[in-house]
């Protein structure tokens, strides 16, 4: 493409700026800028802080700049995943326009967004606007929708991996489509970064192949890890607990600024109280953050990260994206990073900016998470990151995405389809689909046609609108597809806002019972509605909450990093501190059963007390050893009649029956068969129960159950009530309803990663098996036999149980190695 002399002086602006600024632009910048202006969508992959926001606004001012246009209106849509996020994705967006001179004006609209600023935003829109997949829909649901958004020249998807794969992002792809029906010409672009299939990433946010950019830059990344003295040999998960919390102090200690990342929201809360307890003079220094922290709350810690005030903050996935924190030179991983994404997107918190290194040390609390961390170095360093794999055709949100344009204007039938079928998720979308779905929005489906309150769309002329004020405006208040167990509002008697914690935590407690949350020790004193009442208590004791998030399960590339990391070990090769330090308990697990190879399947067959224990190792994560345990199980007891108690971890599953179980018989039969595995994991599992419970969101998200009015929000109790007579009436009036089919494909996928399970049976299939027959639990059977037996019943105290059984492995150890 030959460059116009105002294309280059623009050109030369840029790059001038960038030198003021201490920079030089990277070429993969440079390539955006140019495929931008040759009117190409696409998708920028590039590591965390290498300028990927910079790589995609530019090419927008650098157009404007050679060839300004005076007419105003939105031109540049920013589309963020985090709410959170806005302010500071405006201040550099606004920062670049204002430097080059490009008289636009850069604003933000989210659900933080004070009323005033949206009625203004309803009549006139900036040049730029940062907004959320759900902020974009609820403006998509407006009669004036079109005549605002049909100017529009760039959206930009930040984050795409954090949407790609969810309902959210499907509800994005719906949105553009819309946006690309307006605008024939926009052009599209996202921004990602730890993620492996780009090409299928940047085809399902565009909806056709699009121009893919890598920032092929060497980020220095340097992984390392806190080591305990000594390795027990027969560990169970959370045995180191904070035993390696002095080496955490002395992290900190050593850095300017560090973030201590933790999987769950209650393991934070820990980590917080216990740092505090051994340093009570950082108070002030470390803080805490995550997602049920008051909004006020966390920006004050994210200020303070910001500034350099704070020394530490222990974190959840709240902190994982975006957010430029400059003075955090070190980031902690609390337990297992679960996934080699997942940790190279937490690293990237630290040297936030191009040329600085990433530096991220992980905290082990379970001796096997020694062997995840050496697993997901090496996977990290030879770029084998984790997939996102896209969702087709969930029938809820097109419902959704249905009425929200109903609400905007209306549609006709046959240009809506076509429109829909844009999007990736939907390409394939079929007639009898797309008519069912119009069926539902219209009457209610068949199920529900003689109720008035259902018929929420009507087809006036040839043209699908919403007629009635009211239906509108509880669809908007609904928008979204993010749908989370209920919670609680947490606040002082004089209505301070402290957070939220989930309804059923809550429940159990009575008035004058303690408990910690966001550091504090809180004394429950009455719940009224939606809020639970507390005042300050004197010590720093009691429960911590429990939220969802416990069970995050490997990935597939750190599944497979694990197994090549056993068989090196098998091989007898112990690479990298992690593998050295795991000797003692490798060496036990080879003399007692053996170390299976990648391409290996270990059963061990052993008897106690307890009963016939069969172990097997399949090293794939725990929702895919759950689904496996269950389907042996069945399989199992139909070969010969028996009732099994199962448990698993990330690296295998356990059997236990009081006979021996027919293992050979069942290996004969096919125990590893793909053939008919949905309908014996169907046998194997409530999978209706599960599917009921599945179904509450599906029925929030297609817009059958209305969460109430802000002040009037429902209780989980009430809403799971509703879905489950919705439930109820269309399993036994119209069994073939698409949304209950969807409920039993996502209990399949989402909570027993179905595709996954049936790779891991293939490969099983073809795997070597090695059965042992040890005389007693090994070290990897151990971690299982301590996760049931937290669930048992017994006089004695759980430590007590499992001392004991400590004491007597070691010393069959001592004689092995004797």
């Amino acid at each position: 493409m030959s460059v116009e002399p105002q294309d280059q002086a623009a050109l030369e602006r840029v790059r001038n700026w960038f030198t003021e600024e201490g920079w030089t632009p990277f070429a993969f910048q440079e390539e955006a800028w140019n495929a931008y202006r040759r009117g190409e969508s696409g998708l920028v992959h590039s590591a965390t802080g290498t300028g990927k926001t910079y790589a995609v606004w530019l090419g927008a001012l650098l157009e404007v700049l050679a060839s300004p246009s005076p007419t105003p209106g939105l031109k540049a849509l920013w589309i963020t995943p985090l709410r959170a996020l806005a302010t500071d994705t405006v201040q550099a967006l606004q920062r670049a326009a204002e430097a080059l001179e490009v008289p636009w004006r850069v604003e933000s609209r989210t659900g933080d967004t004070p009323p005033a600023i949206k009625a203004r935003q309803r009549e006139t829109l900036p040049e730029a606007l940062v907004t959320t997949p759900e902020s974009l829909s609820l403006m998509l649901s407006t009669p004036e929708s079109n005549a605002l958004l049909s100017g529009l020249r760039l959206v930009v998807v930040d984050e795409w991996h954090e949407l790609l794969s969810t309902k959210r992002g499907v509800l994005t792809e719906l949105a553009l489509a819309r946006l690309r029906a307006w605008n024939p010409d926009l052009r599209v672009w996202g921004v990602s970064a730890t993620l492996g299939n780009l090409e299928e990433a940047a085809e399902t946010l565009i909806g056709k192949p699009g121009t893919l950019i890598r920032g092929n830059l060497e980020k220095e990344i340097h992984i390392d890890c806190l080591l305990p003295e000594r390795i027990e040999r027969f560990p169970w998960a959370g045995h180191l607990g904070k035993t390696l919390l002095p080496q955490v102090v002395e992290a900190i200690e050593s850095s300017a600024s560090c973030l201590l990342f933790t999987n769950t929201r209650s393991q934070a809360e820990i980590w917080f109280q216990a740092i505090l307890e051994a340093r009570p003079d950082w108070k002030g220094q470390v803080e805490i953050h995550h997602g049920s922290l008051d909004r006020e709350v966390r920006d004050a810690v994210e200020r303070g990260l910001k500034t350099g005030r704070l020394r530490a903050v222990v974190c959840t996935s709240s902190l994982d994206l975006g957010v430029d924190f400059t003075p955090v030179d070190r980031v902690l991983q609390i337990g297992s990073p679960k996934g080699v994404s997942r940790l190279l997107q937490r690293a990237g918190r630290s040297g936030h900016r191009p040329g600085m290194p990433s530096r991220i040390t992980c905290v082990p609390t379970f001796a096997l998470e020694l062997i995840d961390v050496a697993a997901v170095r090496d996977a990290a360093l030879a770029g084998r990151v984790d997939r996102r794999p896209r969702l087709e055709r969930p029938l809820d949100v097109l419902a959704q995405h249905l009425v929200t344009v109903a609400a905007g204007g209306g549609f006709q039938e046959r240009e809506m389809l076509s429109e829909v079928r844009t999007a990736r998720a939907y390409r394939d979308l079929t007639d009898a689909e797309w008519r069912w779905t119009l069926n539902f929005v219209t009457r209610g489906g068949e199920s529900l046609r003689a109720y008035p309150e259902f018929q929420r769309v009507a087809l006036a002329g040839d043209r699908y609108l919403i007629k009635n004020l009211d239906v509108a405006k509880r669809h908007r208040l609904g928008i979204g597809t993010i749908v989370s167990d209920a919670t609680m509002e947490v606040r002082f008697a004089g209505g301070q806002r402290l957070g939220s914690v989930e309804e059923s935590f809550v429940a159990r407690l009575r008035p004058g019972d303690r408990f910690v949350f966001s550091g504090r020790p809180l004394e429950f004193v009455r719940a009224r509605g939606m809020i639970a009442t507390v005042r300050p208590a004197k010590r720093l004791q009691g429960a911590i909450p429990r939220w969802m998030g416990g069970r995050i399960p490997l990935s597939t590339e750190l599944a497979h990093a694990v197994r090549l990391k056993l068989e090196e070990a098998s091989g007898g090769e112990l690479l990298g501190p992690e593998m050295q330090k795991m000797a003692p308990l490798l060496r036990i697990q080879a003399a007692w059963s053996a170390i299976p190879a990648a391409d290996e399947l270990l059963i061990e067959r052993v008897q106690t007390r307890e009963g016939h224990h069969l172990f097997f190792y399949p090293l794939e994560g725990r929702l895919v050893h759950e689904g496996l345990a269950a389907l042996f199980a069945y399989r199992l007891a139909q070969v010969r009649p028996l009732t099994f108690s199962l448990a698993c971890n990330d690296y295998g599953l356990e059997l236990l029956s009081a006979g021996p179980a027919p293992l050979d018989e069942a290996l004969e039969r096919g125990l590893f068969s793909t053939r008919n595995l949905e309908e014996h994991i169907r046998g194997s599992l409530n999978a209706a129960e599960m599917a009921r419970r599945q179904f509450r969101e599906i029925a929030r998200v297609a817009g059958l159950l209305f969460e109430g009015y802000p002040s009037q929000r429902k209780g989980a109790k009430q809403l799971q009530a509703s879905s489950g007579l919705f439930y109820d009436v269309f399993r036994q009036y119209d069994p073939d309803h698409l949304l209950l089919r969807q409920a039993d494909r996502e209990v399949l996928e989402r909570q027993l990663e179905h595709s996954r399970l049936f790779e891991a049976l293939e490969r099983l299939q073809r795997a070597r098996l090695i059965l042992t027959e040890p005389r007693r639990p090994t070290p990897l059977a151990f971690p299982m036999l301590i996760d049931r037996l937290r669930d048992s019943v017994s006089t004695e105290s759980f430590a007590a149980r499992v001392e004991k059984m400590t004491v007597m492995l070691e010393k069959e150890a001592d004689q092995t190695t004797g």
